[in-house]
């Protein structure tokens, strides 16, 4: 497993990082997450990304479960805040100093240490001024309770503007978490630039397209039973924009690439984003221990520049590079 610097800071994280989004707490049993995460420590997977929203906070109880015994300086753990969390009452949701400053107490609770290395803006707050996140933020690292603040699918102003006051205020912002594959490219015009310039990394999630780039769903053909597809716990309305058949088509194209790098379809994906060099680190989830012991064979790969030219060609227009997708994507205001 090789390790990259984090923005510009002398934090190093695993280039393949574990995330438990949509299955530890709702669609993996207890037993099978701890299994995966084994599985992941075993392969050399220092980085572990949570949220408190997660099966609504259920998702850091089974991770800090999961990690129990572990010595503590040899991870990296993340989370995040924004999104409604508990019985979901009016302050329960966003980026205002209280749901922040309670959240932090929380999911140190269920995570089981004292501090978190990340804490994450799950969105942007588009109803709570800045200045009063950036503060809370602040305060949160000064407090010891995280060592490190990021974001998550802030577009390339709010980044600017959020790190402009997190360095007023002494302390790093130095990740931004968005959607990253090779079908969905919308943060390569503006927001990778703009991280670059700031010293700020992407930590991408979703590098397989929902599981698309692994070449299961087949144009023509309904979704194979149990996949993500047919989840109505939330997989299947993130996965629908992928399943179209001039993308699939396309997709079932990238085999033969796959096949003479020696690579599984899965494993080519996760080693594109890792090409990116402001990519810090892509996330990858599983439901089964295996699914992780061959994605981390996509850290250290290093696909040929012909070959990364050849995966443009082979997708052409189907993929999604519009930088306006990110702002279109956000929430307009809290969710109720």
């Amino acid at each position: 497993m090789e390790h990259r610097y984090l923005g510009n800071s002398g934090l190093k994280i695993s280039e393949i990082t574990y995330g438990n989004w949509l299955t530890h707490g709702s669609q993996v049993e207890n037993e099978a997450a701890r299994a995966c995460v084994r599985a992941a420590l075993d392969a050399g997977i220092t980085s572990f990304d949570t949220a408190d929203v997660y099966a609504n906070t259920a998702a850091e109880t089974v991770l800090g479960e999961a990690l129990r015994g572990e010595r503590r300086e040899s991870l990296e753990i993340f989370t995040k805040v924004y999104w409604p969390t508990g019985p979901k009452g009016p302050n329960d949701v966003g980026l205002s100093r209280k749901h922040i400053m309670e959240s932090i107490n929380g999911s140190l609770r269920r995570l089981g240490t004292d501090y978190v290395d990340l804490y994450q803006a799950h969105r942007f707050d588009a109803e709570t001024p800045l200045e009063e996140t950036m503060q809370a933020f602040a305060d949160v690292v000064r407090q010891g309770k995280a060592l490190y603040i990021g974001v998550s699918e802030w577009t390339a102003e709010q980044i600017r503007a959020g790190h402009a006051l997190a360095r007023e205020l002494g302390v790093q912002l130095i990740s931004s978490q968005p959607q990253y594959s090779m079908l969905w490219r919308v943060v390569e015009a503006e927001v990778v630039p703009t991280s670059r310039e700031l010293g700020v990394s992407q930590i991408v999630w979703s590098p397989i397209a929902q599981g698309v780039l692994t070449g299961k769903y087949r144009p023509g053909q309904p979704p194979p039973a149990g996949s993500r597809a047919t989840d109505e716990k939330g997989g299947a309305d993130m996965v629908k924009r992928f399943l179209r058949d001039d993308v699939l088509t396309r997709v079932q194209d990238l085999a033969p690439v796959a096949a003479e790098l020696e690579l599984t379809m899965a494993q080519l994906a996760v080693a594109w984003v890792l090409q990116n060099d402001n990519v810090a680190a892509a996330i990858i989830g599983a439901s089964r221990p295996e699914q992780v012991t061959e994605n981390v064979k996509a850290s250290g790969v290093r696909i040929p520049a012909e070959v990364m030219e050849r995966i443009d060609g082979v997708l052409g227009d189907v993929v999604e590079t519009d930088p306006a997708r990110t702002a279109e994507n956000a929430p307009k205001r809290r969710p109720a």
